[in-house]
């Protein structure tokens, strides 16, 4: 039988002599509360105590308490009760057992108590409304990789307003293509999330449709991966009727095989971290329909982009050159941009903070100028989805005469950042553009260090928030466009 708290019996369960299927308790959700506000008690046919499978289904489903009566001469003999343990606690579990005509137990006042603990354990403060999550990643890499890779999916999670409660970084000898790790593993850290308050498992990998399925049967956490997580950001800085477009585009792509109808995981998506922005509403249309806006969206593009050609087709008419900066998200585009032009581009220490392109023009002396414009930030592993969706805008790069690779020398995963940036530009077919690789933010390291990683890489060096450092790589643009050249564009 399952019981409310309040004394209701809300099921009546038959199994065999091994086991019972425990239904949906979708009418019972855990919401906040680290209860479901159920007890589950049910008989053992032998005078045997709790097991494995009950204290799973315990700390899976978060019961209220679970107990097994044993039968002895057709009777009940012995009860035996257990309840989850605040978080933090020596145990897990606490044990009660006793005959069954001498078990008493104030249940009221008992569950009262333990959950105002648990949730006083918890370490985060509950009036914060913000979505708590566990990091996991599990591969087959180098484990220093996958810690490495678990830093930026922390500051990802951060930049989409997620509170981290805590990481899981695991190595597997081999990928289960079920549910990408081993079973005990994943419900312990199922386990964990629910002790902790967790309302969101986010992976680092991108998961498959079955294993969203295998873990959605799991757990009733949302559970997203890296790619839906970089989607929330984009969905949340959109801007532009361009970057909306785009960012709606690959959520439909992406979710689109993820649809397997309502009460699977992907129906807990809807709204908050995953399942955010513009395509948040269409996340339970049938598969007909979401394919019908995948093509209204995809010929908006195409006029959008016809737009950006005539834009394009002016700026070459008039002749002035234009210079792009690219670089991994977060390496201070946008501030550069700003401190060259005297701008006001908004600026934010978060990645993807800028998604929308700004054009900014850039006079230099002898009545030269250009055209300087900032772009979206590249990250590794882009979803493929979204960066299709963004190559229209990114096309623009090929119309540059000067690329700006900026670099921010202070973050101690550059090399893997430039590595990453290089890749995208020979996706995107730029990368035998002329460019110039500037490191930022050297006032954050020492001048020494900054110097003899700028001279392996024959790279400038600039803090976008000191305009001093400026010169030497205005400079460089105006020998790199005029002095040798590389545009039509007379003086």
């Amino acid at each position: 039988m399952l019981i409310t708290r309040e004394g209701g019996i809300s099921h009546v369960i038959v199994g065999d002599a091994h086991s019972v299927f425990i239904p949906s308790l979708d009418m019972y959700p855990l919401g906040r509360s680290p209860l479901r506000r159920l007890r589950f008690i049910h008989t053992h046919l032998k005078d045997e105590p709790l097991n494995n499978e009950d204290i799973t289904d315990l700390a899976l489903l978060r019961f209220d308490l679970i107990a097994a009566i044993s039968i002895k001469d057709g009777l009940p003999h012995k009860i035996y009760a257990a309840h989850l343990m605040p978080h933090g606690s020596a145990r897990k579990y606490e044990y009660l057992t006793d005959t069954f005509y001498q078990f008493n137990l104030d249940f009221a006042d008992f569950v009262a108590n333990l959950e105002s603990e648990m949730e006083r354990s918890r370490s985060f403060d509950r009036g914060d409304a913000r979505e708590r999550a566990i990091l996991v990643s599990a591969g087959t890499k180098p484990k220093y990789e996958l810690e490495e890779s678990m830093e930026e999916l922390r500051e990802l999670a951060e930049s989409s307003d997620v509170l981290v409660l805590d990481t899981v970084v695991q190595r597997l000898k081999a990928i289960n293509p079920k549910a990408l790790m081993g079973e005990g593993k994943l419900k312990e850290i199922i386990m964990n999330a629910m002790d902790t308050g967790a309302t969101l498992l986010i992976f680092d990998q991108n998961l498959t449709p079955s294993q969203v399925r295998t873990i959605g049967e799991t757990t009733e956490l949302k559970v997203i991966d890296r790619s839906q997580l970089i989607l929330d950001i984009f969905a949340r800085r959109a801007h532009s009727r361009d970057g909306k477009v785009q960012v709606e585009l690959a959520q439909l792509k992406y979710n689109l095989p993820r649809l397997t109808g309502k009460g699977t995981a992907m129906s807990r998506l809807m709204g908050g971290i995953g399942g955010r922005g513009p395509g948040e509403m269409k996340l339970e249309i049938d598969r007909r329909r979401i394919r019908d806006r995948i093509t209204r969206l995809e010929k908006e593009l195409q006029v959008l982009g016809e737009a950006r050609r005539q834009r394009k087709q002016r700026r070459v008419t008039v002749g002035i050159p234009i210079v792009s900066i690219i670089g991994y998200t977060n390496a201070g585009k946008s501030t550069l941009l700003n401190a060259l032009t005297n701008s006001d581009t908004f600026v934010e220490n978060r990645m993807f903070a800028t998604l929308d392109t700004a054009s900014r023009r850039l006079r230099f002396p002898k009545e030269r100028e250009i055209i300087i414009t900032d772009t979206v930030g590249f990250i590794r592993d882009l979803p493929e989805d979204l960066l299709a969706a963004f190559k229209a805008t990114l096309e623009e790069l090929e119309d540059a005469d000067l690329l700006l690779h900026l670099v921010d020398i202070s973050n101690h995963r550059f090399e893997q950042q430039i590595a990453s940036v290089e890749a995208i530009m020979s996706d995107l077919g730029i990368r035998d553009k002329k460019r110039l690789i500037v490191f930022n933010k050297t006032d954050r390291i020492e001048p020494e260090e900054a110097q003899n990683i700028a001279a392996r890489y024959d790279g400038l060096r600039v803090s976008a928030l000191n305009r001093e450092t400026l010169t030497p790589l205005l400079e460089a643009i105006e020998v790199s466009l005029w002095e040798n050249g590389s545009t039509n564009t007379s003086p």
